[in-house]
């Protein structure tokens, strides 16, 4: 099971921080999965898309990156051959909206407030230390045309769709997007299976936000809910639990050590996450989710990385 993890956990990465033109995008193939009712899983590279398919059209959530938008075209063709109406974006992050301009050439793309700033700006992304990159100003075509600041509904395929902004988790522009007639919910990357979280606090993220996102989420759903996460493959409501679990289990230990008065290099040194070790992987390994707890719990952003050897 962890040589799986950690590849998908290297390819996340990978794809975060190379820029595009160097990645070679012709030999990913889309992979089409139905979820439940009228709602599809569409993986390739970069973050999970969702799709509600039916009369009306289709929405969807998330598009991956720009060399990839033909091919995510294309498979949704091979679903219906009814028009897209609508795309959503969970967040900002390149692996989840590269598409955008491609795609609203033919619908228009709808994001919390937050997330058209960012593509807008750009600027630097990360934990606040060892893991960040620079976020490139998008152009306007690829910019949401439709924001709002707390949530928004789109009544399509019989589906009341509705993305519900999550302040301060993995950003601070963050949409979760329930499918309640299909019983399917999209978590964006305030949920994924490759690990330890990559949390941007830098981009406004916090592992307080994000556990606020997973729990009210897991209060709110039924039971035998489907879970696209942001990365890897359909997940239970269980799979949440374990999930948050871990992140308030490394929370609490990070927040007893600087109770303590340790330090930085203090934790990282008597290897205070090692219980959770198993969750380390290539991406987020353990001493960057150390970091990234350290900067979120202590208020540090980029442009303020921890100084230790």
């Amino acid at each position: 099971m962890r040589k799986p993890r950690i590849l998908l956990a290297t390819l996340i990465f990978a794809s975060i921080l190379a820029a595009t033109q160097d990645e070679d995008f012709s030999k990913v193939q889309i992979k089409v999965t139905r979820v439940a009712g009228n709602v599809y899983m569409l993986e390739g590279a970069g973050g999970n898309i969702g799709a509600s398919v039916g009369d009306d059209g289709i929405v969807v959530v998330d598009d991956q990156y720009a060399p990839l938008a033909e091919k995510i075209q294309n498979a949704l063709k091979g679903i219906t051959d009814k028009p897209v109406r609508f795309i959503i974006n969970t967040h900002y992050h390149e692996d989840h909206t590269g598409g955008n301009a491609y795609f609203q050439k033919q619908a228009p793309i709808i994001a919390h407030d937050n997330v058209r700033k960012r593509l807008e700006s750009g600027g630097l992304a990360g934990n606040g230390s060892s893991v960040h990159f620079d976020a490139k100003p998008q152009p306007k075509a690829a910019l949401p045309i439709i924001t709002f600041d707390h949530d928004v509904t789109v009544h399509l395929n019989g589906e009341d769709i509705r993305a519900l902004y999550f302040p301060a988790g993995h950003t601070d522009g963050d949409a979760i997007v329930f499918f309640p007639k299909s019983n399917v919910v999209h978590m964006g990357d305030d949920f994924g299976t490759y690990g330890f979280p990559f949390i941007d606090v830098g981009s406004g993220g916090s592992i307080d936000g994000m556990i606020d996102a997973v729990e009210k989420v897991i209060a709110q759903m039924p039971p035998d809910v489907k879970v696209i996460p942001g990365h890897g493959p359909i997940c239970s409501l269980e799979d949440m639990r374990v999930y948050v679990k871990m992140l308030k289990e490394t929370r609490e230990v990070v927040q007893k050590a600087l109770k303590e008065g340790r330090t930085f290099d203090q934790m990282k040194q008597a290897r205070i996450l090692d219980s959770w070790k198993k969750y380390s992987g290539d991406f987020i390994t353990e001493d960057a989710y150390l970091e990234t707890l350290f900067n979120s719990l202590t208020g540090r952003t980029s442009g303020k990385f921890i100084k230790h050897n």
